[in-house]
């Protein structure tokens, strides 16, 4: 099974590229959900300046965005960000640590850019179930991360759990039948022994589930509705907390990512098979055995 990776490779490449050989830069990209990115050297070699942009950013400021970022990059953060971008951070390459160690972690904390954004309504998620559970109250607030123009993430802390909604566009009826399948390995998967403590996941097809079902979400069967039960032993540390966030997070692009390579791989054994039916045909050809042959007036005969 193939995972997505957390961070943005290129951030990675990128940084580690400099910090061996600093240069002028100014690159602009764009990662998973239409993130943008762009990194530049406006002042001097060795000062990265690291831009993003992302079309939730005031729902994620909302719950906690900017703490976390504080948090994780503290001076590194610029008051005011560049503009055309939500948040921008900048990265003295003079003050890396020069450990070996201690520099692939700072490279990889730069490349958790976005994830660490993304990250603040479920740490708030996780903050609100710990309080709920204390009270013994119901349910909490149910946050909602419009990520992409049509698709969103709903969060909503209860007493003994927090519920992740995931609402998913398939495109054409391929994707639908394709990403029903993959769920339902989902479901199955997690009845084997080893993998009873998984999250449990739902799927629904057209009418969203119960939880955001007073949203008047519109009705469609191009829209699916994924649905990640996390129980508090899903965060119950640092450690597990941040993989969980990190797979949650992906979850949405793992599933159309493998989607696509799942229909790639049929195209192509598809593309082999007509191949060989080809040589087949090609070999069962019958020869030509008709010859011509000329009189001596000149007349042309065709033996059979």
């Amino acid at each position: 099974m193939i995972l997505l990776e957390a961070h943005n490779v290129i951030i990675k490449t990128t940084l580690a590229d400099k910090l061996n050989k600093p240069s002028t830069l100014e690159v602009s990209f764009v990662d998973y959900d239409g993130v943008r990115f762009r990194l530049s050297t406006p002042e001097r070699k060795t000062l990265l300046l690291l831009s993003m942009h992302i079309r939730c950013w005031d729902e994620l400021v909302k719950y906690g965005a900017l703490d976390v970022l504080r948090r994780e990059y503290g001076s590194l953060l610029r008051d005011q960000a560049e503009a055309g971008f939500n948040v921008s951070m900048e990265i003295d390459l003079e003050q890396v640590p020069a450990g070996a160690e201690d520099r692939e972690a700072f490279i990889n904390s730069i490349a958790l850019f976005k994830r660490n954004a993304l990250a603040a309504p479920f740490e708030q998620g996780f903050k609100n179930q710990k309080e709920l559970e204390a009270a013994n109250a119901g349910q909490g607030e149910l946050m909602q991360i419009h990520y992409r123009d049509e698709e969103a993430i709903y969060i909503q802390a209860a007493d003994d759990r927090v519920t992740v909604i995931f609402s998913t566009v398939f495109r054409d009826e391929t994707d639908r039948i394709l990403g029903k399948v993959f769920l339902q390995e989902f479901v199955d998967a997690r009845r084997l022994p080893a993998l009873q403590n998984a999250p449990q996941v739902l799927y629904s097809n057209r009418d969203p589930p119960l939880e955001i079902r007073h949203l008047n979400l519109p009705k469609s069967e191009d829209i699916g509705y994924v649905t990640f039960v996390l129980f508090p032993r899903h965060f119950s540390n640092s450690s597990v907390t941040a993989t969980t966030i990190s797979h949650v997070q992906l979850f949405r692009d793992y599933l159309h990512y493998h989607i696509k390579c799942s229909k790639a791989y049929m195209h192509s054994r598809m593309r082999h098979r007509a191949a060989e039916f080809q040589k087949v045909l090609n070999r069962a050809k019958q020869e030509n055995t008709s010859t011509e042959k000329k009189t001596v007036s000149g007349r042309t005969m065709v033996a059979r």
